[in-house]
């Protein structure tokens, strides 16, 4: 199974939001932390299941080792909380 790193920003008081470095605009929220990496879930899904459909490429999953040498996301992997978000294999076989 292929799992996608993402960054999870709380907003105290407020929500939390969640975004994939590896996925430009896969973005997600929840007014709780369970509910926002459910809403991640879906929204990794739903990212990949429009990149389908319009013949783009899917990104690559990097690991964490790989993104801590991002210069552009490193600061936020050290400020923010860090989830592994679970795609299911089956989004990358052929419709």
């Amino acid at each position: 199974m292929t799992h996608y790193v993402a960054i999870v920003e709380e907003e105290e008081g407020k929500a939390f939001g969640v975004w994939f470095p590896d996925l430009p605009g896969c973005i997600s929220a929840g007014d709780t932390l369970d509910e926002a990496m459910a809403n991640a879930g879906e929204a990794l899904a739903l990212w990949v299941d429009v990149a389908r459909e319009r013949g783009a490429p899917i990104p690559a999953a990097r690991s964490l080792s790989e993104l801590k040498k991002d210069a552009a996301v490193a600061d936020e992997m050290r400020a923010y909380m860090v989830a592994l978000i679970a795609l299911d294999p089956r989004r990358f076989e052929a419709a």
